[in-house]
């Protein structure tokens, strides 16, 4: 009888990341309603919007990375709307207020969800598209793959030209069935061991209070693993290439202390992309948007200005 025993540990031991994730709750009407965004009904699902800064103005538009909302780049909206752009920002699936939406999370994923937007907002051109992060390498590849929207391209501490990853990430990306189940049960507790605790009132402290209620949303954890395994998973030398060949003015901001996008990504993209201006903002790591936004904003000017 001792087998049964053995057998029934073990399918409660690989169904345990299934259970911790249903222990979750997901985002609900009453979230939806404190929020001061609206919701986008796009092909794959509900896409939470908002609208910064003044009601006319050039357009900017701009994209979040892998692992936090849309309130990640708050900052970096609200400086945009002081420079005099209407600015739209949105929460990519899984994350914030949008849906959790089940495939990979790859390219054409992610610009699927993209190019819904901004259709739903009637925008087609003069567009100033903004990525940090991964949502750089979103930005990148909407902009390589359709430039008559680009006014001009700003990335920040942007992935797609070189990434350092853990170990831990590294292998539940590259493994599959056992990396989801290691990924499942170890990957919430690493990350909220990681959010620096900061005290509320200051823009990093609401970023990460955002991180640790993302933490505790059914779908986030997943989402995370799948855009690892998709949109992280993709070199983006082709995308710069191509946006140096047809001149699409590119702006590229890097962080002095990043450990997530290295420094030298900077040589990189100069050697992919020979127009490319670039800033690096002193003191910052990747946490740059929230942490050091006065700055990330001046090195934005400035590189605007070359």
């Amino acid at each position: 009888m001792w087998y049964y025993w053995v057998l029934g540990a073990f399918v409660v031991l690989a169904a345990l990341p299934l259970l911790l994730e249903r222990m979750c709750k997901p985002v609900s009407e009453w979230d939806r309603g404190q929020t001061t965004g609206d919701l986008a009904p796009l092909s794959q699902g509900l896409t939470h919007y908002r609208w910064v800064g003044p009601a006319r103005g050039p357009v900017a538009v701009v994209v979040h990375g892998l692992s936090t909302s849309s309130a990640s780049i708050d900052g970096l909206a609200d400086g945009l709307g002081e420079m005099g752009y209407r600015v739209l920002v949105y929460d990519l699936y899984g994350r914030g207020l949008s849906d959790t939406v089940s495939g990979r999370q790859d390219r054409a994923f992610f610009l699927r969800q993209l190019s819904e937007l901004l259709s739903y907002h009637r925008l087609s051109e003069d567009i100033t598209l903004v990525g940090y992060s991964m949502g750089g390498a979103i930005a990148t590849a909407f902009s390589a793959d359709n430039p008559h929207f680009i006014k001009q391209l700003i990335l920040v501490a942007t992935a797609g030209v070189v990434t350092e990853e853990s170990k831990f990430s590294e292998f539940c990306r590259k493994t599959p069935v056992l990396g989801d189940w290691v990924y499942g049960m170890f990957a919430r507790r690493r990350a909220a061991k990681a959010i620096p605790k900061v005290g509320p009132s200051s823009m990093a402290g609401k970023v990460y209070a955002a991180q640790r209620l993302e933490l505790r949303r059914r779908g986030y954890l997943p989402a995370v693993l799948s855009s690892r395994r998709g949109m992280l998973s993709e070199g983006q030398e082709k995308d710069h290439r191509r946006l140096g060949r047809i001149d699409v003015p590119t702006i590229a901001i890097w962080a002095e202390h990043d450990q997530v996008i290295p420094i030298q990504a900077l040589g990189v993209l100069a050697q992919w992309h020979r127009a490319v201006r670039q800033e690096v903002v002193a003191g910052a790591d990747h946490a740059m948007p929230y942490t050091h936004c006065p700055q990330l904003l001046q090195a934005i000017v400035k590189a605007m200005k070359i």
